[in-house]
């Protein structure tokens, strides 16, 4: 597999790109505002852009979009709750195929209606579902029970090897493992979702008293 983590312009936004190394064939999953970029790498690569994985609608990991599927003809996929057109609508346990790869779709609401997460062998691209010591912001009470739901019976029931791409570089570190946001992360040690909504309401003080950035 080749995989490369982008930084892709806004505030700190990471992109993906995937690609099969027997195939040739790869997906790029949030353009954010850099599509000439992914465009030069898969050429290094000598990879055909197939598809293009928004894993929620915010015009921050969508911008580059339009322009991509204009130079490649690659289809834009998204949860079939985005607003937003898409040429491939997908759903929870959804998997498309990369040639001899695999990408499994996760779906993870909360930061927004339609989040996703994309599993490719041993890696989790977490768009703004989950960050490196944090997660995605949220409006409403809703919101927030939807994310804890999602983090707490989707991504913490993964094995503690997966590694965690996020979709922003707003941690201590552009990855992480399960396994370590589960030991460390402030959000996912909250015992119940009470816990978990006191520290959404209270985070800046929160950061402030324990040193966080």
């Amino acid at each position: 597999m080749i995989f490369q983590q982008i930084r892709a312009g806004g505030d700190r936004n990471f992109g993906y790109l995937i690609g099969d190394e027997y195939t040739k064939q790869a997906v790029v999953v949030d353009v954010s505002y850099l599509p000439e970029e992914f465009i030069i790498i898969a050429s290094q690569h000598k990879l055909k852009i197939e598809y293009i994985i928004s894993t929620h609608d915010h015009g921050d990991h969508t911008y580059g979009n339009a322009e991509l599927k204009e130079r490649t003809d690659a289809k834009i996929v998204m949860h079939k709750m985005a607003p937003d057109k898409a040429d491939v609508l997908v759903d929870d346990g959804d998997i498309i195929k990369l040639g001899e790869l695999e990408l499994k779709i996760i779906y993870t609401p909360g930061h927004t209606l339609d989040a996703i997460c994309i599993l490719v062998e041993n890696k989790l691209l977490t768009g703004d579902t989950l960050f490196v010591g944090k997660v995605g912001g949220t409006h409403t009470d809703e919101f927030a029970r939807n994310e804890y739901d999602s983090l707490l019976n989707k991504l913490k029931k993964l094995d503690d090897s997966i590694e965690v791409y996020p979709g922003h570089d707003y941690g201590v570190a552009p990855t992480s493992t399960i396994g370590n946001e589960r030991e460390t992360n402030p959000f996912l040690l909250r015992k119940d979702f009470k816990e978990f909504k006191w520290l959404k309401d209270n985070w800046a003080n929160y950061k402030l008293e324990h040193g966080i950035k």
